[in-house]
């Protein structure tokens, strides 16, 4: 499932190319997981002002004659990936592909949304601030890269979780956007196990969590984020932060620090890898 390193590298990756693009047509495919909530014609003639990101969703904020229409909340679902090409001759949506789920033509290209499970969903909402954008947004926890994410804050927070600190991770909110993968690397950089109930972290080793989440999800968008099965880019670039991974889907294998092999439980459905010799309950 794309993270929030992969969703920060699609915006990155087509967000300057699209801005200020108007929409000339929109289409849809298959039903999503959710509706659109307006007729794809309303989509036109509107401009997309900018692209930004809140947790794992692409938010395209939409202006019709500077005033502030909407936006477009784009979630990539399990498999679902983002593509961007430029303008070709004509203002003709092109032949919309099998698992091509969503297609937007603009005066700047053409943007795809390309869901194989269709587990994604593009909704419209008419402000941030709306019932609609809230149901999505209103519960996510801080951005893990902005000043809003602070490490005292971050253990008082904890201190009323019970469930395990990998679980919580997981969970977003408190802190958006450390997936599964980011979440084991971290709790390794940190040296914690992650079945430790997360109200038992002493400040010291929340401290040091903070700083390893940080870490984790900043070089994971350096390296394009992590393309374990069909994610890329809008411009079709694989991430390549798998390649340095300590732990994730490593079990049996030796430690990168102490050669002790890593071992493997399963929490929620979701498996999760540690080295029983560095990170301590």
């Amino acid at each position: 499932m794309p993270e929030l390193p992969e969703v920060e590298v699609t915006r990155l990756s087509f967000a300057s190319q699209i801005t200020n693009a108007v929409v000339l047509a929109a289409q849809l495919g298959k039903p999503l997981r959710w509706p659109l909530q307006c007729d794809v014609d309303d989509l036109k003639g509107l401009t997309i002002s900018a692209v930004r990101r809140r947790g794992k969703y692409l938010l395209l904020d939409l202006q019709r004659i500077s005033q502030a229409s909407g936006l477009l909340l784009i979630h990539l679902g399990m498999s679902g990936s983002l593509h961007f090409k430029t303008i070709s001759q004509g203002n003709l949506i092109p032949p919309v592909g099998k698992h091509e789920h969503f297609v937007l033509l603009t005066s700047k290209g053409t943007l795809k949304l390309n869901d194989p499970r269709r587990f994604g969903a593009v909704v419209f909402a008419p402000s941030e601030t709306s019932a609609t954008a809230q149901k999505l947004l209103g519960k996510l926890g801080v951005e893990p890269l902005s000043g809003a994410f602070n490490a005292m804050q971050f253990h008082a927070e904890l201190k009323r979780k019970k469930t395990s600190i990998k679980q919580v991770l997981l969970a977003g909110e408190l802190v958006v956007g450390v997936g599964n993968i980011y979440a084991s690397e971290a709790l390794f950089l940190a040296g914690i196990r992650p079945a430790t109930s997360a109200h038992k972290l002493s400040l010291a080793r929340v401290v040091k969590l903070h700083a390893a989440i940080q870490d984790v999800l900043a070089r994971a968008i350096a390296k394009g984020g992590s393309t374990l099965q069909n994610f890329s880019s809008a411009r079709g670039e694989s991430g390549y932060f798998q390649l340095e991974v300590n732990v994730y889907n490593r079990e049996g294998l030796p430690c990168t620090v102490c050669q002790t092999p890593i071992k493997r439980i399963v929490q929620g459905q979701r498996s999760s890898f540690y080295c029983p010799s560095c990170q301590k309950p």
